[in-house]
């Protein structure tokens, strides 16, 4: 009998038939990445736990997935770190729904360990971002996931994204297949660590749509552990519209306290001292942030309040630089949309609002509403706003510190989205 390298070089019709790929290898070729769920990170702050960092100590972190598949792929960071970080093992699997009402419990028949070149420790180099090999587990539309890392050398300053809105879980030595959270003695509602990224394994992928937003898209004012951020929520609305493979993944890309024109750590009107939690001005983000996103298509920014609130910016100031991340938007093939910016008077101490500032931002969405270079605008000021006293958010809204919408008010931002906007 002639061998299969005898038959191959013949090229007899029975061997290229039979060399080529099986149809499930066919259908593995075919599929895509998309990306899933997202979170912009930043470094450490200059003081406690994010500096100090962590120390043979596991972290367990629980993310909310837009778009699911059959498998999918974990992204770490150690963007911002100050030296390499030495993984040591790391876990992820869905949450045990049979105990809600502790988080960290997980479903141990779901345990899967990740790896990284097929090894199940690896390095992340200074400033560098780890991927893990693709994980065979099914992951459905707005799944829950929990991720487990164990770090067992000091990892210096942390990498993080700080207002996850979600409670995760800090506990020593190496507990990534503990199924429950005793071990977890430090459970803090703030933050991501390392954990940039899941992109998730599609048949066919229309993309994903880039948040790329400040503390209103971040999340704060709604409430922890329930994913009623506006860009969660506008999820929600795309897969009840389009609940197939054409339906984009959301990555919210939003940092509280970013600004267009500052850094996190430059201090703010009322006393407010800034912090590296609250990232570079955004400008400086669109690479990390948005271009670097698994198959982005639409980035929706709104950003500038902060500008106007902490540093007094003019409204040509802002004005200019929503411009020019209109242009590099654009000039990277993505369809670039943009929010008007909502009201505040009443937040903060005195001189955080005032009559001055006021007239900025009416200036600012004045020239929003006018403008054709964006390819679409979402006029959450005229959402949220108080239509009695346009300066404030309409009571039913407000989360209390008047400046943030409460879950109602989210809910009233992405029903406010314009489907047709995002190419459905």
């Amino acid at each position: 009998m002639a061998s299969a390298a005898t038959l191959l070089i013949a090229g007899t019709p029975a061997m290229v038939a039979s060399a080529g790929p099986s149809d499930a290898e066919s259908a593995r070729q075919r599929a895509v990445w998309a990306g899933s769920w997202a979170a912009a990170v930043t470094r450490g702050n200059a003081t406690g736990l994010t500096n100090n960092g962590l120390n043979n100590q596991s972290v367990r972190m629980v993310v909310h997935t837009t778009v699911g598949g059959p498998q999918f792929r974990v992204r770490l960071s150690n963007s911002y770190g100050e030296q390499a970080v030495r993984v040591g093992r790391a876990t992820v699997a869905k949450p045990n729904t049979a105990t809600p009402a502790d988080l960290s419990d997980i479903d141990v028949s779901t345990l899967r360990e990740l790896t990284f070149g097929g090894a199940t420790s690896a390095t992340m180099n200074r400033g560098a971002e780890l991927v893990s090999d693709p994980v065979a587990l099914p992951v459905g539309d707005q799944q829950d996931l929990v991720l487990t890392v164990h770090f067992p050398t000091p990892t210096g300053p942390v990498t993080f994204h700080g207002q996850s809105r979600q409670t995760n879980f800090i506990g020593a030595t190496d507990l990534t297949s503990a199924a429950g959270g005793a071990g977890f003695t430090i459970r803090p509602d703030c933050c991501w660590f390392f954990l940039s990224g899941i992109d998730v394994q599609r048949r066919h992928s229309p993309g994903s749509v880039v948040v790329f937003g400040d503390s209103i898209a971040d999340g704060n004012g709604s409430t922890v552990n329930t994913n009623r951020r506006w860009p969660d929520l506008l999820a929600d609305r795309l897969i009840d519209a389009r609940p197939d493979v054409r339906t984009p993944g959301v990555l919210n890309l939003s940092l509280a306290g970013n600004r267009l024109n500052h850094e996190g750590t430059e201090p703010g009107a009322g006393g407010f001292p800034g912090y590296h939690e609250l990232g570079p001005n955004a400008l400086a983000r669109l690479d990390e942030d948005v271009f670097a996103q698994t198959d982005a298509r639409t980035v929706i920014t709104h950003l500038g309040i902060n500008d106007i609130w902490m540093s007094g910016d003019s409204a040509e100031q802002i004005i200019a630089s929503l411009r020019q991340v209109n242009q590099q938007v654009k000039a990277r093939g993505l369809r670039s949309l943009v929010s008007t910016l909502a009201p505040y008077e009443g937040h903060g101490n005195p001189g955080v609002w005032t009559p001055e500032k006021e007239a900025t931002r009416q200036a600012v969405n004045a020239w929003l509403r006018g403008s054709d270079e964006f390819d679409g605008l979402l006029d959450f000021d005229r959402v949220l706003r108080d239509p009695a006293r346009p300066s404030r958010l309409l009571p039913a809204y407000d989360s209390g510190d008047h400046i943030h919408p409460n879950d109602a008010g989210n809910q009233a931002l992405a029903n406010a989205v314009p489907l047709r906007l995002l190419g459905l």
